[in-house]
């Protein structure tokens, strides 16, 4: 799987770099990524929503509100009109297939948001032949499933159940489990709740069977540190410059 190629840990500029200084403010946008890539970033996190007319955008939220002011779900209006709204006020809402183009050598972990962006962007990731580096991921199980299905070849998440099953199953059936898993990777919080996910455990099982962890959502520098010293193969950051600052210091910036 090529997306997973690469020397570990993996850094991954989290929606572009939500709260990089010099994004002031904006994610998800052509901006947001062009810093992080500027900033030495080839891993790069977004979220993908359909608009009525079938085209896929970048963009986290179901409704429009947050980003942008406008107060309409991004699946009742069509392209032409999500192209016309600005994030922030100033940044437009960028198509999938532009930060594909724009982005050529850059690896995308793609959250796909809603049912009807499954098809969609499963489209445009075979008609810019970019299946290659991509990883497939959602909070839904059904999605996971459709997107195993429609692109075998590219990697995925774990399911929350798949998760459940890493921290809790006999280790023995955990071990024949990970030789015929669907998915390429674990992608989780340290903490869900009231539960702790992220332990050195946790890591231990997951690499027992090949399997890397990737960790959202990191944002502080000991955070980061105590994560990379557990071993987590990557770390998910809307703070970009403080991730890159941290793995510097450790001589682990790739």
């Amino acid at each position: 799987m090529a997306f997973l190629d690469s020397p570990t840990p993996l850094a991954f500029a989290h929606r572009g770099g939500a709260l990089l200084p010099a994004n002031d403010g904006v994610e998800n946008t052509m901006l947001a990524f062009r810093n992080a890539v500027d900033l030495g970033y080839r891993y790069l996190e977004t979220d993908v929503h359909t608009s009525l007319d079938g085209v896929v955008f970048a963009f986290h939220d179901i409704k429009l509100t947050r980003m942008t002011g406008t107060v309409s779900a991004f699946r009742d209006l069509d392209s032409t009109a999500i192209e016309a709204i600005m994030v922030g006020g100033r940044e437009p809402i960028p198509r999938l297939t532009d930060l594909l183009d724009a982005f050529p050598e850059a690896r995308f972990n793609i959250d796909v948001k809603a049912d009807d962006a499954v098809e969609p962007t499963l489209a445009v990731l075979r008609d810019a032949d970019a299946l290659d580096r991509v990883c497939l991921t959602s909070f839904s199980a059904e999605r996971i499933r459709q997107l195993r299905d429609g692109a075998p070849t590219a990697p995925s998440c774990f399911s929350s159940g798949e998760i459940a099953l890493l921290r809790l199953a006999p280790f023995r059936w955990l071990q024949a489990y990970g030789k015929r898993r669907g998915g390429g990777c674990v992608q989780v919080p340290i903490r869900h709740g009231a539960i702790t996910v992220v332990t050195p455990g946790f890591v231990a099982r997951a690499h027992a069977v090949g399997v890397p962890v990737h960790v959202w959502t990191i944002n502080d520098p000991a955070e980061m540190r105590y994560l990379l010293d557990i071993g987590v193969d990557g770390i998910m950051s809307d703070r970009v410059d403080v991730l890159r600052d941290v793995l510097l210091e450790r001589g682990e910036w790739r």
